[in-house]
């Protein structure tokens, strides 16, 4: 079994940058390929997902942490406990789904490579967001969620609606995630920490602070966590709304 260190960072650097970066080439040669491309690395990395699973059923929770820039609290630190094993699953086995239908539902003139690799890109941040055990990495993959709804929605960039939709679906995620940044920062501030498994044990320390409350913290998470629905809706109809929904 392949060590969490590793194993984290390759359920998202799998559809992230061998996705992307398949898929596009691929895509080249045909829909098919593209789809082939972007479906195994997408089955490898549930794979790796499902291979922690019984440790996780059984209490564990791997977890991969490096510094970045410590003086910030900004490291990256990823932890695969239950939710996020949860989430992992659904993300990458609905990424299957998606991979499959996409490749019935794109006409001959549509440029695969680009949709799938697009549809990479906001796999590989739905796991972030997952998998995230900092807040301040958690806020960067909740930001890359956005910019890869632009692209999805943008798809069919020749059309008005589909520019118009794309635009509004970037204003309204970035703006949420900024008002849920600017909790994040709080929290940090208030808990001495922005790892997410340290700021479990210190709730009642968190919500006593008068900074909390007066500050909004709890209302600004939850404006941007309002667009996570948005972006899943958007995930699980990836192919057919690129060019009709706006996210929020």
């Amino acid at each position: 079994m392949i060590a969490p260190e590793f194993a984290l960072p390759l359920v998202i650097g799998l559809p992230l940058v061998a996705g992307t970066t398949l898929a596009v080439l691929a895509g080249r040669r045909s829909a098919t390929a593209a789809a082939w491309a972007l479906g195994a690395v997408t089955a490898a990395a549930l794979a790796l997902v499902l291979a922690a699973l019984p440790g996780v059923l059984a209490g564990e929770a791997p977890a991969a942490f490096w510094h970045w820039v410590p003086e910030l609290g900004l490291n990256v630190s990823l932890r695969l406990d239950g939710l996020a094993a949860l989430f992992a699953i659904l993300i990458l086995a609905i990424g299957l789904l998606v991979i499959l239908y996409a490749r019935y539902y794109l006409s001959e003139a549509d440029p695969p490579g680009q949709f799938y690799g697009q549809l990479a890109l906001f796999m590989a941040a739905m796991l972030g967001v997952a998998l995230a055990d900092n807040l301040l990495i958690l806020a960067v993959f909740w930001e890359l969620t956005s910019v890869a709804s632009f692209l999805l929605i943008g798809y069919w960039h020749t059309r008005a609606d589909a520019r118009q939709g794309a635009r509004m679906a970037l204003a309204v995620t970035a703006t949420g995630g900024l008002a849920m940044l600017a909790g994040f920062l709080l929290i940090g501030q208030i808990g001495g920490t922005y790892e997410i498994s340290a700021l479990a044990g210190r709730h009642d320390r968190i919500v006593a602070e008068w900074r909390y409350a007066d500050t909004g913290v709890g209302a600004a998470i939850a404006s941007g966590s309002q667009k996570w629905n948005g972006n899943c809706a958007l995930f699980v109809n990836a192919p057919s709304s690129t060019s009709t929904s706006a996210t929020g």
